[in-house]
């Protein structure tokens, strides 16, 4: 009982601090630097959402969406705004950041705010992904 509100508390903590208005300040902030590190840091990413029971399911569309920022980064893929860029280098990168809003140690709870980030962020591009996704189908063929 007692762990079902702490966790109920930091979902209510983090859904109040992760909105459109932090996500879009955070996604402004986003250079080609930060292009660079997540590139640099795929598999450190890919080893942390598959290692975290709730963040799983993510691992699939993660190397979808690190696909395209390579894709973008080599040239090959260029019909995708510089905001979905962004969008997936700052959801991406604050997975991998262990001490963001709710630190990632902290038992049942501390991949709540990784989640809202990455489920906001895919809700906003998700258009963009399908387009690249048939983009690199047209690309098999």
């Amino acid at each position: 009982m007692l762990f079902t509100k702490k966790k109920e508390s930091a979902k209510n903590v983090v859904e109040k601090k992760i909105d459109d208005i932090y996500m879009d300040e955070k996604i402004s902030e986003v250079n080609e630097g930060d292009v660079e590190i997540l590139i640099e840091n795929q598999e450190k990413i890919e080893k942390k959402l598959s290692g975290a029971n709730s963040l799983s399911k993510y691992v699939e569309i993660s190397k979808i969406m690190l696909g395209m920022v390579k894709d973008m980064k080599r040239g090959t893929y260029t019909s995708v705004p510089w905001f979905v860029i962004a969008t997936i280098v700052m959801a991406l990168l604050y997975i991998l950041n262990p001490m963001d809003l709710v630190p990632d140690f902290i038992p049942g709870i501390g991949y709540v705010d990784d989640l809202a980030v990455l489920s906001l962020g895919i809700g906003w591009i998700e258009t963009d992904i399908h387009k690249y996704l048939d983009w690199k189908l047209s690309q098999n063929k």
